[in-house]
């Protein structure tokens, strides 16, 4: 009886919620294909902009630790990889058509009077 149940409500959540582009293998693996070459640039940008931030420090003659140009250098990398990762996460659900994929299933009465 409770298998019966399972598949009478997997039949209604299928009917309710469209099928995501991302579901497709093929749109999916050349979706994640753009997004590690994405990543792949964005790595080598990286560390140009890192070793161009540690050598204007360096060229400015101050009289700096080394902790400072380890902490400058892992604070400029992992922020402009964190910022890689998210931002190509976003290009990569847009240019798929996944957002579009998602619906609001709430009544659009129930939306007007909040």
């Amino acid at each position: 009886m409770r298998a019966i149940a399972n598949c009478l409500r997997e039949g209604q959540v299928r009917r309710m919620v469209p099928r995501s582009p991302l579901e497709d293998p093929d749109r999916a693996a050349f979706a994640w294909a753009r997004y590690k070459r994405l990543m792949r640039a964005m790595v080598l940008v990286t560390l140009v902009v890192v070793v161009l931030a540690l050598g204007y420090l360096y060229v400015t003659d101050s009289a700096l630790s080394i902790h400072f140009y380890i902490a400058t250098g892992l604070g400029v990398g992992v922020a402009m990889l964190l910022t890689a990762a998210l931002m190509g996460l976003v290009f990569l659900s847009s240019g798929t058509g996944h957002d579009e994929s998602v619906t609001d299933l709430m009544d659009e009465d129930e939306d007007r009077r909040f």
